[in-house]
């Protein structure tokens, strides 16, 4: 999987502002892009929120994205904010 990593700084920014960035950088060289999993640091909450497993130290929604055709990883200020892509 490929990863992103994105520094914003001098803005607070919220789940719904990375997101829309993060679908213009899935759409890049791609006709259409899925999001798969996502976690918001801050807030607490993740996607998809069943899982309560964890793989070698990654938490569920991690390892759901990359075993779901996930091929992009976005993460934004450090991981406050990482969405995975399809």
């Amino acid at each position: 999987m490929k990863s992103v990593t994105v520094k914003l700084s001098g803005y607070d920014v919220d789940f719904e502002q990375v997101k829309k960035i993060s679908e213009l950088l899935a759409l890049r060289d791609n006709e259409f892009a899925t999001l798969v999993s996502w976690n918001d640091r801050e807030k607490g909450v993740h996607s998809p929120q069943c899982l309560k497993c964890e793989i070698k130290g990654d938490p569920g929604w991690e390892v759901y994205g990359r075993n779901h055709e996930g091929r992009l990883r976005i993460s934004f200020n450090d991981d406050a904010f990482v969405l995975i892509y399809s």
